[in-house]
């Protein structure tokens, strides 16, 4: 499969399970109505797991473009791959908040509150302060790649230092990790990170999770739909970016 649209349709189910489990707890009149925080980073989680273990083999399932820009910055990556990946992140995005408005089409329209609408598509801050929003975005951000680095990096240090991934045992190369299931400890990852720093911005740590769905929210038609909230939308697409340069200069000095 091609990468490009490998990448597409992992972010789509990224953001249909994301946008998807915030729809149903949140929109009025629907099964999961006001479940909880939990639910909402269990369904993230899971829609970071079946997007890497479904299109990990193509792409990398990268589905972020912060991922990406790590990747690169850490030299684990092409940089003339980056804007095409990020394009297509974005694109998916857009196509996964599309496919929740589908699919809660009825109960968008039974939600009369235009801020539970958006919060359904982008992240909002609870406490307004661009600067503090900036900083908890940038920490999420630089936990989750700096995860990924190692995580998608296993291998152990041998006697003379050198890192190895792989070892020859009888003349047969042997590689470590987890295979397609190395999706878990990554999904696992961002449900820990939105149980423990989500609660400030809704933890975005995904310019294409907030940039894609917030186009989505300003294009499609529906009643007291409200802003779509631009004044905040750099905030998830530039602070993510530091933290995932940060966390791959820790990771290469390390």
């Amino acid at each position: 499969m091609n990468p490009f649209l490998a990448e597409f349709i992992g972010t789509s189910i990224l953001l249909l399970f994301g946008c998807g489990v915030v729809a149903n707890v949140i929109l009025n009149k629907t099964k999961g109505n006001n479940s909880g925080w939990i639910v909402i980073t269990w369904g993230w989680g899971m829609g970071v797991f079946i997007a890497v273990y479904t299109m990990g083999q193509f792409s990398g399932a990268h589905i972020n473009p912060a991922v990406t820009i790590g990747l690169a910055t850490a030299g684990l990556f092409e940089w003339g791959m980056v804007v095409p990946y990020i394009l297509a992140q974005i694109a998916g995005g857009f196509f996964g908040a599309f496919l929740t408005w589908l699919a809660y089409k009825d109960h968008f329209e039974a939600t009369e509150d235009g801020t539970t609408k958006l919060a359904v598509f982008s992240t909002i801050p609870e406490i307004r302060n661009y600067s503090s929003n900036f900083i908890t975005e940038t920490i999420g951000t630089f936990i989750l790649i700096f995860g990924v680095l190692y995580l998608s990096n296993p291998g152990f240090i041998d006697v003379d230092g050198q890192f190895l991934s792989t070892i020859t045992i009888s003349g047969e190369e042997i590689g470590f990790g987890l295979g397609s299931l190395a999706a878990l400890p990554v999904a696992l990852l961002v449900f820990g990170i939105g149980l423990a720093i989500g609660g400030p911005t809704g933890y975005a740590i995904n310019p294409a999770r907030d940039l894609g769905p917030r186009i989505a929210h300003a294009l499609l038609p529906f009643s007291n739909k409200g802003s779509s909230d631009w004044a905040y939308s750099w905030v998830p697409i530039v602070a993510p970016s530091v933290g995932a340069v940060l966390a791959a200069l820790a990771f290469r000095i390390l």
